[in-house]
C-alpha cells in the first residue's frame, strides 16, 4: 500500500492587492489611449490611430508578460486588461461606424452581447454568486475583435492595402462575433445551472435546520 503524496498539487500564480505595479501602469496608459484613438479615427488621421493601436497592442503585449515573469499579477490588473481591450473595441467600432466604414449591426451585435453579459452578472449577483471565470472562447473572441479592427483602420490609413487588408479585417470581425455570442451562450448556460443550483442549496439548509430544532424540541 502506497504512503499517501503530501504534494499540494500546481500551484497557481500568487494575485496580490498590489495597486502600483507596472503591468497596471501599462494597463492605465492603454486605457488613456481609447480616447485619444476615438478622436484620431473620427478626425479620419487614421495614420495617428493606427500608431496608437500599435502602442496599445504592444503594451498589452508586455503587461501580460511582466506580470507572469515577474510575479505583479494583481486583482486591479486582471479588472483593468480586459476594460482595455473593450474599451479599444468599442471605440474602435463605433467610430468605424460613424463613419461608414462598418455597418451599425456590427456595432449592436458587439455592444449588445456585453450589455447581455452585464444582466447575467446582475442575476448572479442576486443569487449571492460573483462574475464568471472568462472563458477561452471568450478570450480567443477579444483577440480577433482587438486586432480586426485596426486591420481595417490599417486599410482606411492605406487605400492601396485595402484589397488586402479589407478582407482580413472583415474575417476576423465576422468570427469574432460568432465566437462572442457564442461564449455569450456559454455564460447564459452557467449562469442557469449556478441559479438552479441556489434554490436547493436554500431548501436543503432549511430541512437541515428544521430537522436540528425537531431533535432538540424531541
Amino acid at each position: 500500500m502506497s504512503e499517501p503524496s503530501n504534494d499540494p498539487g500546481p500551484v497557481g500564480p500568487v494575485v496580490s492587492e498590489r495597486v502600483l505595479t507596472v503591468p497596471n501602469a501599462l494597463s492605465a496608459l492603454r486605457i488613456l489611449l481609447v480616447p485619444v484613438f476615438l478622436v484620431l479615427v473620427l478626425a479620419e488621421l487614421d495614420v495617428a490611430a493606427l500608431i496608437v493601436i500599435i502602442v496599445s497592442s504592444v503594451s498589452d503585449f508586455l503587461d501580460g508578460i511582466i506580470a507572469r515573469r515577474f510575479s505583479q499579477i494583481t486583482k486591479l490588473g486582471q479588472l483593468l486588461d480586459p476594460a482595455a481591450d473593450r474599451l479599444f473595441i468599442f471605440a474602435a467600432v463605433i467610430a468605424l461606424a460613424v463613419r461608414e466604414v462598418v455597418p451599425w449591426w456590427v456595432v449592436a451585435v458587439i455592444v449588445g452581447r456585453d450589455v447581455f453579459l452585464a444582466v447575467l452578472g446582475l442575476v448572479l449577483a442576486q443569487h449571492g454568486y460573483g462574475p464568471l471565470p472568462v472563458h477561452h472562447l471568450g478570450k480567443l473572441a477579444t483577440f480577433a475583435l482587438f486586432y480586426a479592427l485596426p486591420i481595417l483602420v490599417l486599410g482606411q490609413a492605406f487605400p492601396a492595402a485595402q484589397a488586402v487588408s479589407d478582407p482580413i479585417g472583415w474575417a476576423f470581425t465576422l468570427w469574432g462575433a460568432f465566437l462572442y455570442w457564442w461564449a455569450g451562450i456559454l455564460y447564459l448556460r452557467q449562469t442557469r445551472e449556478l441559479t438552479a443550483k441556489a434554490p436547493r442549496a436554500a431548501s436543503d439548509a432549511s430541512d437541515t435546520l428544521g430537522e436540528q430544532r425537531r431533535s432538540t424540541d424531541g
